[in-house]
């Protein structure tokens, strides 16, 4: 608990240092940038643009780990009670950031695939899914594996030439019949955000069919809302933008169906109604709510790891990092766009970053990264991620050597 109470103490210090108004660079160096102060050191001069692949972590995310290795250390089985109680705070965290009706609603799982599974085992029978192809490979993989061995019905959705998804061709693709939608807030690739997301699911439900939104490209980059969308499901984790890194993923099931006592094949012991009495009725009771969803031993180290990254997203607003990205972002695009590249970014329309359509961009990305600007590149698209440790200089070098590096390939 001193872990967490200096955790939430010092993040709370630099955040209201920064005032209520719009972020600003000069402030969030000088009062948030030491909160990063011994990955910064280790940095150098590298400018770290793939926060939408892997965030930052913050110094206080080791503090809080060896808090939940001192309470095994200290307390050996006892230590369930802190550890159980840590698990209920990631879960009210995220229930917060997604806008969660009930915390219990949020079931942790080690991965956004650990969440898609659970869902498709809810399903007796095999099941008619409805995807489009910019699913991450999380999900992607195995829709493709389950439809491989007849578990699934699968029909992808294409991009269209822009590669953007049209709202009208999921929608349709529903009507003609499913069971399950999977679509993401934010595509991974592209960058595109879904605007008729709350279209889609309305087919979707008209046509008896669940929808499971990915928002792991959205939570803690946009304002995500899972209640007001209505949505059956969601997906999601801690590795990108809330600097929780690997493992720290979650499965939201609404409420109306733990309600209606829907259960999954994906369970373990830590789904019974009393996990620590050992009895064995036939069939199982499970314990009520988001719980039964639970699997077996929980790899409890990694809701602590995310907490910091939680804490400091929640301290500054959604809403504001938003709009701190979005201008790192616009700034970013046009810079680009001036050096006549065809950049994506900076709008309602995207997520947290800025995209360069070329047929090199896997070339890029290693030439840029052999100048110490670190970005990554998905098929023809690189991506390139501003967040609030990086300053305007650093997006100028970034787009001086990519158009440095464009005309190389071009010659």
């Amino acid at each position: 608990m001193e872990a967490m109470t200096s955790t939430a103490s010092r993040i709370a210090v630099a955040v209201d240092a920064l005032g209520d108004g719009p972020l600003e660079e000069a402030p969030l160096q000088h009062h948030v940038a030491p909160l990063f102060a011994r990955m910064q050191a280790r940095a150098g001069r590298r400018v770290y643009l793939a926060n939408h692949s892997l965030g930052r972590p913050l110094d206080a995310m080791e503090d809080d780990v060896r808090e939940g290795l001192a309470a095994w250390y200290d307390e050996m089985g006892g230590a369930w009670d802190a550890w159980l109680a840590e698990m209920d705070a990631y879960r009210a965290r995220i229930a917060r950031l997604i806008h969660s009706q009930r915390v219990d609603a949020v079931v942790p799982k080690t991965s956004a695939g650990q969440g898609l599974r659970a869902v498709l085992n809810t399903y007796d029978g095999v099941v008619r899914v409805v995807a489009t192809r910019g699913e991450f490979d999380s999900l992607d993989v195995i829709l493709r594996e389950y439809a491989r061995r007849g578990r699934v019905a699968l029909r992808f959705v294409e991009p269209r030439e822009d590669g953007a998804f049209a709202t009208r061709d999921i929608v349709a693709a529903i009507r003609s019949g499913c069971d399950l939608v999977v679509v993401s807030e934010v595509v991974f690739n592209t960058g595109q955000r879904l605007a008729g997301l709350d279209d889609i699911i309305a087919a979707a439900h008209a046509a008896g069919a669940r929808v499971l939104v990915d928002v792991y490209h959205a939570l803690g980059a946009l304002p995500v809302d899972i209640a007001a969308h209505g949505a059956d499901f969601a997906v999601g984790g801690a590795y990108k933008y809330l600097r929780g890194g690997p493992g720290a993923c979650f499965l939201y099931v609404h409420p109306r169906h733990l309600d209606a006592g829907l259960r999954t094949l994906d369970i373990g012991w830590f789904a019974k109604e009393d996990r620590f009495r050992y009895e064995r009725p036939d069939p199982p009771a499970l314990a009520p709510g988001g719980d039964r969803f639970l699997e077996s031993t929980p790899p409890i180290l990694t809701c602590y790891q995310a907490r910091a990254g939680q804490l400091l997203t929640l301290a500054i607003g959604v809403a504001r990092l938003r709009r701190y990205s979005m201008d790192q972002q616009a700034y970013l695009a046009s810079r680009l766009r001036d050096d006549g590249l065809e950049a994506r970014g900076g709008d309602d329309d995207h997520g947290a970053f800025v995209t360069v359509r070329h047929r090199q961009a896997e070339p890029l990305s290693t030439v840029l990264r052999a100048h110490d600007v670190v970005t990554d590149a998905r098929g023809p698209w690189l991506r390139l991620c501003p967040d609030i440790l990086n300053t305007r200089a650093d997006l100028d070098r970034a787009a001086t050597l990519l158009k440095a590096a464009c005309a190389l390939q071009a010659d």
